[in-house]
């Protein structure tokens, strides 16, 4: 298996149960060269970044440098019940956050995200999405607080991690409503015209552990999905601490299986995973400029 690429969503050291430094130690040894952890809460960005500050202490002097220098931040919110009520209130957060870290941490925030609309019921689930709560306010502050950052990102002239689940024509509206057209559509689990939506947009599609999951009768169609998506619009992602991707299903996520995704989606686009892991690390570099 082959990657020296990953495209990491969903605090690397602070959600993998995973020693953090442990962690970083490893990517560095499997020459990984681009990390970015993703807030989902408004208040987050700091935390993260002195847990991640904390577990760079830990490592051995020659390979501190390597690791940070990896190592990137996204601040967002997801959709939760409680920050779309208080919606207002969390956006003035996040942007004051962001300020701080800008200051102590210049260059290190590439993206805004991850924030989106969220449809899926699981009221047992760990997101507890419980239909019953969403009356015809909190979806209409759900579309805001996605707009909200929508906007700030056009602001920043930053990319734009977005989650959507079971939520497209919403999502796509919101996106179209700002006229922001720069991101990640991230864990994408939409059909192909869905994504053909998406790329002529000019968005990127991020795939993961989800893919490996696609049930025998559904096979074809997720190959001619992988298929479809150009060369210029995909990338990789891990969501630690979830979506393990098989054999490790159910397990906990972490970026250090993200190989097994490589082999599984290079293999559906008819390449291989060394060729794709280039592909990826190009497009990484286009997305956030660096």
């Amino acid at each position: 298996m082959f990657s020296d690429t990953h495209f990491h969503l969903y605090n690397l050291v602070t959600e993998c149960s995973v020693d953090g430094s442990v962690l970083l130690e490893k990517l560095v040894e499997k020459n990984t060269s681009f990390v970015l952890d993703i807030g989902t809460r408004c208040d987050d960005l700091l935390k993260r970044r002195e847990i991640v500050e904390k577990s760079l202490e830990k490592l051995p002097l020659e390979i501190r440098s390597k690791a940070r220098d990896m190592f990137f931040y996204s601040a967002g919110i997801w959709p939760d019940v409680e920050s779309i009520k208080n919606r207002t209130e969390v956006m003035k957060t996040l942007k004051e956050e962001i300020l701080s870290f800008n200051e102590i941490s210049p260059k290190r925030l590439i993206a805004i995200g991850e924030g989106g609309i969220d449809h899926h019921w699981n009221p047992s689930g760990t997101d507890s999405r419980n239909k019953e709560e969403f009356d015809i306010k909190i979806y209409d502050g759900e579309r805001e607080l996605f707009e909200s950052q929508l906007l700030l990102s056009k602001e920043m002239n930053l990319p734009t991690i977005v989650h959507s689940r079971d939520a497209f024509e919403a999502t796509l509206e919101c996106i179209k409503n700002v006229g922001w057209h720069k991101g990640i559509i991230h864990c994408f689990s939409y059909n192909l015209e869905q994504a053909k939506a998406f790329l002529d947009l000019g968005w990127y599609l991020a795939f993961g552990g989800g893919t490996t999951y696609t049930k025998k009768s559904k096979i074809d169609d997720m190959k001619k999905l992988l298929r479809y998506v150009p060369d210029d619009r995909i990338l990789l992602e891990t969501d630690s601490p979830y979506l393990a991707p098989v054999p490790f299903r159910g397990q906990t996520n972490t970026p250090l299986l993200i190989d097994y995704c490589y082999d599984f989606i290079a293999q559906a686009r008819n390449t291989d995973a060394k060729s794709l892991s280039q592909t990826v690390e190009q497009n990484i570099k286009t997305l956030f400029n660096l």
